[in-house]
């Protein structure tokens, strides 16, 4: 088996490969979009090899009868897919193992996936797996993953779920060794800005070390997608599934680490968006927000995979949902969230970000600059909620910020109209408090952070040396 992605494989070659190895021998069950991945092995040639069947149940009756019912009643989904693997692969055993399960790999491959519609105003994505052995009577294994499709034809979005098709089957077979070569291997004969993965799951034996959380992040910082998403429990989440028709609330920052002033703000924060009129508490989602951008340290903007982590298992430990994106600009954010959810977004910012969203220079890449931010910005159902700034010992606050002259009007008619509020119930011990200068107490090994630290989170740090904690307490001079 190959360790080394070899870029110079076609999807012909990929898919001849494949058939004409003789161990390799599964079906292929494709529903929504044609069966392009199941035609790419036809066409590449020796299909006989490879295929021992290829399907599609699209009518939903047909479907259910096959597959079982779908719990929410969305068919483009998770729950279709593994329940697509588990019957396919069943079956594939039950017929054939006993004639040649001692000398074949067995595959399942299944997709539910809906593509463009004729009025183009929907949002083309799906599900993909591969359950695959990896030796003859072998544990199965499966890469399950979500993807959205771009281009704006349906036959180039079908050709598109073609090739990644393909490309998972062959990484499942080649490079299952290196899951990071597997997931790059993905976009093979892809040009870029045609399909993304926001989700992609690892299961089996032979998977045991794939963390997820890790795998979200290069989802995000290799480009496959902007937004990865993941829960409490370290478990990928599919962003459109766990937000679909969500209240969301929104809290950014760098967790580095999370530090009593954090908890006050989602406490506060909360506390108001449940009594914003609009918003029904059962049907919201609250979501710590890392970006590449806070991850990035030194002139290289490198990402430390265990600092990522370390605060990852921190905020998980809180029982945090956690978000890694590529959206430096809130107004990105929230138009990506907005195609997901048509109910209220809030979004808890400190006083800096206030400004940060204000200044114009941020803008200077968009036509319509900061006007066009705004459009996208506050044109949705948003709130801010702004934590206040101690400076100079006078507390900042949504009514002590004097934005430019020419846009004092546009952020008047912001407040009136009830897009920015300031977080009011806040502890005030709390605004001396910097994360910077935590981080630094931290490295330093020296007494008195701890007390601006969550009691659970002290504990964290220095049980796992966390954040360049030394584990020697060095006593103030």
């Amino acid at each position: 088996m190959s360790l080394v992605h070899d870029l110079g494989l076609g999807i012909n070659q990929k898919a001849l490969k494949i058939n004409l190895d003789p161990k390799i021998y599964g079906t292929f069950a494709e529903i929504g979009a044609g069966q392009d991945v199941a035609a790419a092995f036809f066409k590449a040639g020796g299909a006989s090899g490879t295929i021992a069947k290829s399907m599609s149940a699209y009518d939903m009756k047909f479907s259910d009868a096959i597959y079982g019912p779908v719990a929410d009643g969305r068919y483009v989904c998770e729950e279709r897919v593994i329940s697509m693997l588990d019957h396919e692969y069943n079956l594939l055993i039950e017929r054939l193992d006993e004639q040649r399960g001692e000398s074949t790999q067995f595959f399942s491959f299944a997709n539910t996936v809906v593509t463009l519609n004729y009025h183009k105003n929907n949002q083309p994505h799906g599900w993909m797996g591969c359950r695959f052995q990896l030796t003859p009577n072998g544990e199965f294994h499966d890469v399950t993953l979500h993807v959205r499709m771009l281009d704006n034809d349906t036959l180039l979005q079908q050709q598109a779920l073609g090739i990644i098709g393909v490309n998972l089957i062959y990484g499942c077979f080649y490079y299952h060794q290196k899951p990071e070569i597997l997931l790059e291997s993905l976009r093979d004969n892809l040009t870029k800005g045609r399909i993304q993965i926001d989700a992609i799951k690892f299961e089996g034996p032979a998977f045991e070390k794939v963390d997820g959380r890790l795998m979200s992040l290069r989802l995000v910082k290799n480009g496959f997608c902007d937004l990865a998403l993941f829960g409490p429990d370290g478990k990928i989440l599919q962003p459109s599934d766990v937000l679909y028709k969500k209240h969301i609330l929104v809290l950014r920052g760098r967790f580095r680490p999370v530090i009593n002033v954090h908890l006050d703000m989602l406490e506060n924060g909360v506390k108001q968006f449940i009594q914003e009129p609009d918003v029904d508490e059962s049907k919201m989602i609250v979501v710590s927000e890392l970006t590449l951008n806070a991850l990035q340290e030194g002139q290289d903007d490198s990402i430390d995979d265990k600092d990522f982590l370390d605060r990852v298992d921190i905020l998980c430990s809180l029982g945090q949902t956690v978000m890694i994106t590529n959206y430096v600009e809130y107004y990105k954010l929230v138009a990506y969230l907005s195609k997901i959810t048509k109910l209220k977004i809030g979004l808890i910012i400190g006083f800096p970000n206030l400004e940060y969203i204000f200044n114009e220079e941020n803008y200077k890449d968009l036509p319509g600059e900061i006007l066009e931010s705004f459009a996208t910005l506050f044109s949705r159902k948003l709130k801010l909620f702004v934590y206040p700034t101690l400076r100079n010992n006078i507390i900042m606050n949504c009514m002590k910020f004097n934005p430019p002259a020419h846009l004092n009007d546009l952020y008047r008619f912001l407040i009136a109209n009830n897009k920015i509020e300031d977080i009011y119930h806040y502890n005030k011990s709390n605004l001396n408090i910097q994360t910077d200068n935590m981080l630094e107490l931290i490295q330093r090994g020296e007494e008195g952070w701890e007390e601006h630290v969550p009691a659970e989170v002290v504990t964290f740090i220095k049980d796992r040396c966390l954040f360049g904690f030394p584990c020697v307490v060095i006593p103030k001079k």
